[in-house]
């Protein structure tokens, strides 16, 4: 079975966001370790380190991730804000080792100004700077696929494989699979054969063996629009097809798989709840309960 979980908010404490997942079903949890719109962030306390892995001990969530500032561009050509986002970035995964979190997830990052090129050879000059500054901590650091909106960089597996191939310490680094990113992107996920196709291009590209988590989100927008437009499971454009492609892959039985999908309630049901069940029932032998057919 698939090691399923959601993004959860840690206001009140870090130990709370391992609460929030436990009550809406979760396996794992993915978090921020600070105010992701914000540069500063206050100092994380030793009692916060130790009420945030007694929670994941008493509620048995494994495999935690962090998801680092929106704030953090890596390929800026402005030299100001590049030098403050590799800055943060090192911070994030010093935040990340004090929690005992292994992964912290990261966009690429946009050329905004520059061209494709130039952001390419920023992101990996950023990622062996952030890597050599940080050699003795053990967290790594996911790439994640994007979906390609504006000069955002990582929409194609071509790209990825450009900074995993340039970095120097690329075995401390790796890949998260968001699907609407993906789907976005270009890259079909419902049938199987197409399904099939697209792990085949990100094989070929960088590795299966690269991807260390997945961000699993339907999309509101069509395939290869750029538009990153997070959905709640089956009722996007990639529908419940893609997920149950996906979940059934036994080559990513043991990679977790968080959440991304909008908060709220429906029904009087929390949706994280919903959408966990959904996948779930996705990922079953049993006759489809979701859409009523059999397999």
């Amino acid at each position: 079975m698939s090691i399923l979980g959601a993004h959860q908010s840690i206001a009140g404490g870090y130990y709370l966001a391992v609460q929030r997942a436990k009550q809406r079903g979760c396996d794992c949890v993915q978090l921020f370790t600070k105010n992701n719109t914000q540069w500063s962030a206050r100092p994380i306390t030793g009692e916060d380190v130790r009420r945030f892995r007694a929670a994941l001990e008493e509620h048995g969530i494994r495999q935690p991730i962090a998801h680092d500032s929106y704030l953090i561009n890596l390929a800026s050509p402005d030299l100001r804000l590049w030098k403050k986002s590799v800055a943060a970035l090192i911070e994030e995964l010093g935040r990340a080792e004090k929690l005992g979190i292994a992964c912290v997830v990261t966009h690429p990052g946009a050329f905004t100004t520059g061209s494709e090129s130039h952001g390419l050879r920023r992101v990996i000059r950023a990622l062996n700077e952030i890597l050599g500054q940080t050699e003795d901590l053990a967290a790594q650091l996911l790439l994640e696929t994007t979906a390609g909106q504006g000069t955002s960089l990582g929409w194609r597996f071509e790209q990825l494989a450009a900074m995993l191939d340039g970095a120097r310490q690329s075995d401390r680094l790796g890949v998260c699979f968001d699907t609407c990113h993906v789907f976005a992107a270009g890259y079909p996920l419902a049938g199987k054969h197409e399904y099939r196709a697209t792990m085949r291009a990100f094989d070929r590209a960088v590795g299966l063996e690269r991807i260390r988590a997945f961000h699993l989100n339907d999309s509101r927008q069509e395939l290869g629009s750029r538009i990153d437009r997070h959905q709640h499971i089956g009722r996007g454009a990639i529908g419940l097809e893609g997920f149950r492609n996906l979940l059934r892959d036994r080559r990513f039985q043991h990679v977790p798989m968080y959440l991304e999908t909008p908060k709220g309630e429906e029904n009087g049901a929390d949706l994280d709840t919903i959408n966990l069940q959904v996948l779930r029932q996705l990922a079953t032998d049993l006759p489809d309960r979701v859409t009523g057919k059999s397999r």
